[in-house]
């Protein structure tokens, strides 16, 4: 148990790499806080405490935060990948991966790491 008296944030985690890290935080005796923007893909996750977070929303994330309170472990997972090459990416598409894949991890660290320093983290 060396993650006891730990607690994670975990985004995208309903499946995959989340859902992988949940399951190991777990495992080690972390508090977890399991997040996915389709809060069904959440079940089955035993005692980790799971909800709806679209991190694409910056009110959301500071919603997240008012309910977990800092946190010692962040594992941003969400993201996506346009299919095809760069020549058959459209801006839209590039704006929505950079979106998820960057500004909302910034948007997060931002809120949670804080608390984070504060606590020698």
């Amino acid at each position: 148990m060396r993650l006891k008296n730990k607690s994670a944030f975990v985004t995208a985690a309903g499946q995959g790499m989340g859902r992988a890290a949940v399951e190991a935080f777990l495992r080690e005796g972390a508090r977890v806080y399991a997040t996915d923007v389709d809060p069904d893909k959440l079940s089955g996750l035993g005692e980790a405490e799971c909800f709806a977070l679209d991190v694409l929303d910056s009110q959301q994330i500071a919603t997240a935060h008012e309910r977990t309170g800092n946190v010692d472990i962040l594992f941003n997972c969400a993201g996506h990948v346009p299919v095809g090459s760069i020549l058959e990416c459209s801006l839209e598409d590039w704006d929505f991966a950079f979106d998820l894949n960057v500004r909302s991890m910034f948007r997060i660290i931002q809120t949670y790491l804080p608390g984070m320093i504060a606590a020698g983290g």
